[in-house]
């Protein structure tokens, strides 16, 4: 079984590995979360894809965007660990490795994210400190937080 963690710019992606990591977002953010939304944002194509492969198939993906572009600071976006892959701490080691990224991309940036609230503890514990009330995005509640560590 072939397995590895991959992170390259948009431009770098084929479209067999676009479109999986697009069914990826759909599978979980369109259909099993019942939301009705705009998943192209038009923030991919300046984004790095990060994601851990198995035998072609993504089990963790994240979106690492540039400052300026979701937020002032950079940011972690469209996390995302597919249902059969739960449990085993992926989404831990993905956010990880999202952080170490943006930091060593963009050292004097900070990271923001936008995360769902009902992961607010999760975020907390990889040093996210949420920053105002949780708001309605796309009909789930969210909560500004921003790493509080450097």
């Amino acid at each position: 079984m072939a397995s590895d963690w991959i992170n390259t710019p948009f431009e770098a992606l084929t479209s067999s590995e676009l479109y999986c990591l697009l069914q990826l977002r759909q599978d979980i953010f369109v259909l099993e979360q019942a939301c009705f939304y705009r998943d192209l944002d038009n923030f991919d194509a300046q984004s790095w894809h990060m994601r851990y492969v198995e035998d072609n198939q993504p089990l963790a993906y994240q979106r690492c965007l540039p400052p300026g572009l979701a937020y002032a600071e950079s940011s972690l976006g469209r996390i995302a660990v597919p249902a059969a892959a739960r449990g085993a701490g992926l989404g831990r080691e993905l956010v990880q490795r999202g952080i170490e990224f943006n930091q060593g991309q963009w050292p004097d940036a900070g990271i923001a994210i936008g995360a769902q609230a009902y992961l607010r503890d999760f975020y907390a514990s990889l040093g996210f400190v949420a920053k105002g009330h949780p708001y309605l995005e796309d009909g789930i509640f969210h909560v500004h937080m921003r790493l509080s560590r450097g």
